[in-house]
């Protein structure tokens, strides 16, 4: 049974507005009955400038706003909120506790909202005070020192302060995995650790994964390899920061999830077909979204990419539209045998992670049958032909190549039931994976 700490009841929303350096107070979190409502405050609403922090769940208006259906707090703020690895870390540096016993504390949601780093994904932080924004950003710190504070995280041993200061600067950022935020020069990356638990290279199987989809015409997310403390690090640069003269400007995101109305307790019925009708009516240059999204699901399922949830995709949002980020956490899966399903459906009620799935939703897409089945053939030929080359630039063993070709990339499960025209793609995959065929 898990027990829960003290906490906040109250934050003070602060955003930095679209083309600004600086931020601006724009309402208030108030956790009541289980529930954490919004709303705006006046100075905010008095402002030209302003905008809606996300539409339909936080129009324009003052008073507490209702939150939607079966949500407990609005969907936009909890995409700011940490994640399994940020909770973790937070946990530790409020309890200091055990990693079995970290397992059985909670903290309310605000709490993880005003513990965790300032410089968090998107453009949102969170105050104790409506007047004075204070960020919580800890000095800088290189790799060694990062990897040493979530080595000592994930074994549940106590941050000494300096270790703290280090790696809670990327207690915001979601996902399960050990990962901090650095600034590098006039970029800023996240920094993706391995873990001890890794039974493979899975900082490098991203590292492939990425760049394939770039290769293959894919907008992602920059990515590089670095090496510390004997580990590999994955470097990912950030598009959620633009710099100009004046500082840095932060771009407002939003995930699918929140798009779907959907949390996580919902995220199963999460579904490619319902975000698709959405791009149609909502995001900027839909036909060129729709094809991109769907080269994505394509891509997935021939990487084996199978975590493919509904945080893991995003758009901007700049106060009318949305239009989608760079790809990002396109990470294969570990994987022994064959049959798959991705981690949201793609059309209907299948998400079975094989080409015959693309194929039977590319109209939802606006992406017509034949044009499917090129898009698909292009990136089987691109994953055969740049393979070698990638694998080498990651400087790959043997031995994790085997365990990923075949398996994680381009598993014969993928292009089972494939008939008519698009029989040829298993036939093209089969040379492939054989070495017959570049």
């Amino acid at each position: 049974m898990n027990s829960r700490a003290p906490g906040y009841d109250e934050a003070f929303v602060w955003v930095w507005l679209p083309g600004t350096t600086e931020p601006v107070v724009a309402g208030r979190l108030h956790a009541h009955g289980g529930r954490v409502a919004f709303n705006y405050g006046k100075s905010y609403l008095e402002r030209p400038e302003a905008i809606p922090l996300y539409l339909p769940e936080l129009p324009l208006r003052s008073g507490e706003l209702p939150l939607p259906a079966d949500l407990t707090m609005p969907g936009c703020m909890r995409d700011a909120s940490p994640d399994a690895w940020g909770r973790r870390v937070i946990l530790n540096r409020t309890f200091g506790s055990k990693s079995r016993a970290l397992d059985n504390l909670e903290l309310s949601e605000l709490t993880f909202l005003l513990e965790s780093g300032s410089d968090r994904i998107g453009a949102l932080d969170f105050q104790h005070s409506p007047t004075v924004y204070e960020p919580r950003s800890p000095t800088g710190a290189n790799l060694d020192e990062l990897i040493e504070s979530a080595q000592r995280v994930e074994k549940g041993i106590p941050l000494t302060p300096e270790l703290d200061q280090a790696l809670h600067h990327g207690s915001s950022i979601g996902g399960a995995r050990p990962k901090a935020l650095i600034a590098h020069g006039t970029a800023k990356l996240v920094a993706k650790f391995s873990s001890s638990s890794d039974p493979y290279s899975v900082v490098k199987a991203e590292f492939i994964a990425m760049r394939l989809a770039a290769l293959c015409g894919i907008n992602v997310a920059p990515v590089s390899l670095a090496h510390a403390s004997g580990k590999d690090v994955l470097l990912v640069k950030r598009f959620d920061r633009i710099q100009d003269e004046g500082g840095w400007q932060r771009r407002i995101m939003i995930s699918a999830l929140t798009m779907l109305a959907l949390d996580e307790m919902m995220a199963r019925y999460a579904s490619y077909q319902d975000l698709a009708e959405i791009v149609r009516h909502r995001f900027t240059a839909p036909s060129n979204t729709l094809r991109e999204l769907f080269a994505r699901i394509v891509f997935n399922i021939l990487c084996g990419n199978t975590d493919d949830h509904a945080r893991n995709h995003a758009a901007f949002w700049d106060g009318s539209m949305l239009t989608l980020t760079p790809a990002y956490d396109i990470c294969p899966q570990g994987r022994a045998g064959q049959e798959a399903s991705q981690a949201m459906l793609i059309s209907g009620q299948n998400r079975m992670s094989r080409i015959t799935s693309c194929l039977d939703t590319a109209h939802h897409f606006r992406v017509p049958h034949e044009e499917a089945i090129a898009l698909i053939e292009e990136q089987v030929r691109c994953i055969g032909e740049n393979w070698n080359a990638v694998c080498d630039e990651a400087k790959l063993s043997q031995i994790d190549r085997n365990i990923f070709w075949g398996r994680q990339f381009l598993n014969p499960f993928a292009f089972t039931n494939l008939e008519g025209k698009a029989a040829s793609l298993a036939l093209l995959a089969d040379d492939i994976r054989s070495g017959t065929r570049p």
